[in-house]
């Protein structure tokens, strides 16, 4: 589950990180009062008015604006709340500005003394292990710095059987070239991000950047955070966080329905059980000349409710062409399915595009049977090699 920013920094404090400070709005009014909160708390003179969109980048699309006075607060809000703002992760759609986060400006006017560094910490699934990886090049696209400079790229995994050690947050501060007071304030931070991380169950903590100001104080500038899924049964006030105007509204009514779906860019929706058949069922669609529109997995209880909210999520969208049906019946009987699918079917109307059924296992015959008596407008086949031809041909 991805969140906004200023979010993200709300658990990196919790955790002892030092954040830029801010305060969220939904409208201008709302964001020239909190710029004046932040002067009497802060004594800050200057704001940055921060777009809250679930996409990096926004600053090259215009979404991150520094204002020098009240009057400029109010007139960079109104530009940016309601914009519908493109960055290079949103493409070319773009997304809706609904809030904006009012952030002290902590480069302090007229200093030159700071350093900008990049700090993330994710899991390495090659090895099973949680890696921070950082550079001095912060505040740039890390992938170009990877790219270009791959010896500024440092990384540190960490043993999950003891944690991060101490010599550990040492070497992270001596190789961003720190010293002194600058070089104990990062070995805290990097062990206070890391307790958040660890702590929130989140698959990505990134900041960029990370700022040494002309004072040697090191704050999160920004805050990416991607909070396990599957952990957030464990974190109900996390889940409070979740934005769906944030998220695709088929994915989100998919997961309504308890659906794993997630959309494509192809010509051919499919619906099938299982992850890896998901997967098998992607690479049929391409070598058929097609390209899979979603991934969809209705689980292992494939019954007649189940297939009819899975068809319905598929022909939400006007670019599927063909829809492949791919069930394998192990727990799951294929006559049932077959049964399920022609319910579903009917309840649903007449559908104009091309269905091909494929179901392997048990009852498979007499499910392609039910499916060839029914009357509709189905293809059916047993072998995936079936299915293939049959995309190809309706295809064509």
């Amino acid at each position: 589950m991805n969140i906004h920013e200023y979010q993200g920094k709300s658990i990196l404090k919790s955790f002892g990180v030092q954040v830029q400070r801010g305060i969220v709005a939904e409208s201008p009014e709302s964001a020239v009062a909190a710029a004046k909160q932040l002067h009497t708390e802060t004594g800050t003179n200057w704001w940055v008015v921060k777009a809250q969109i679930h996409a990096g980048g926004r600053g090259k699309g215009g979404g991150v604006k520094l204002a020098k006075n009240i009057d400029e607060v109010l007139e960079k809000s109104k530009a940016i709340i309601g914009m519908q703002l493109i960055t290079p992760q949103t493409g070319p759609q773009g997304k809706k500005v609904n809030k904006v986060l009012i952030a002290e400006d902590v480069y302090y006017p007229g200093e030159s003394k700071t350093a900008e560094f990049y700090m993330s910490v994710l899991l390495n699934r090659q090895t099973g292990r949680n890696i921070i990886m950082y550079s001095t090049e912060g505040g740039m696209d890390i992938e170009e710095v990877a790219h270009k400079t791959p010896e500024k790229i440092f990384k540190e995994e960490i043993d999950p059987k003891v944690g991060l050690q101490a010599f550990q947050s040492r070497k992270i501060a001596f190789n961003l070239g720190l010293s002194g007071k600058a070089f104990k304030e990062m070995t805290k931070f990097v062990d206070a991000l890391y307790k958040a991380y660890v702590a929130s169950d989140s698959s990505m903590f990134e900041i960029n950047p990370v700022l040494k100001t002309s004072d040697d104080k090191i704050i999160a500038v920004d805050a990416k955070v991607n909070i396990d899924d599957n952990a957030l049964y464990r974190h109900p006030d996390y889940l409070a966080m979740r934005d769906k105007s944030e998220e695709d509204p088929t994915e989100v009514e998919a997961g309504e329905y308890d659906l794993n779906y997630v959309k494509l860019d192809g010509n051919v929706g499919c619906m099938v059980n299982g992850a890896g058949l998901a997967m098998a069922t992607m690479d049929i669609i391409k070598l058929s000349g097609g390209e899979p529109a979603n991934f969809l997995d209705v689980g292992g209880t494939a019954n007649a409710e189940r297939v009819e909210k899975a068809f319905r999520i598929i022909l939400k969208d006007p670019t599927v062409k063909a829809i492949l049906v791919n069930i394998f019946g192990g727990i799951v009987r294929c006559d049932r399915v077959a049964q399920g699918i022609v319910d579903a079917y009917k309840n649903i109307g007449e559908i104009k595009i091309p269905i091909i059924v494929r179901l392997q296992g048990t009852n498979a015959v007499e499910a392609k049977k039910i499916i060839d008596d029914s009357g509709l407008k189905v293809k059916s086949a047993i072998q995936l090699q079936e299915a293939a031809d049959a995309v190809k041909e309706v295809l064509k």
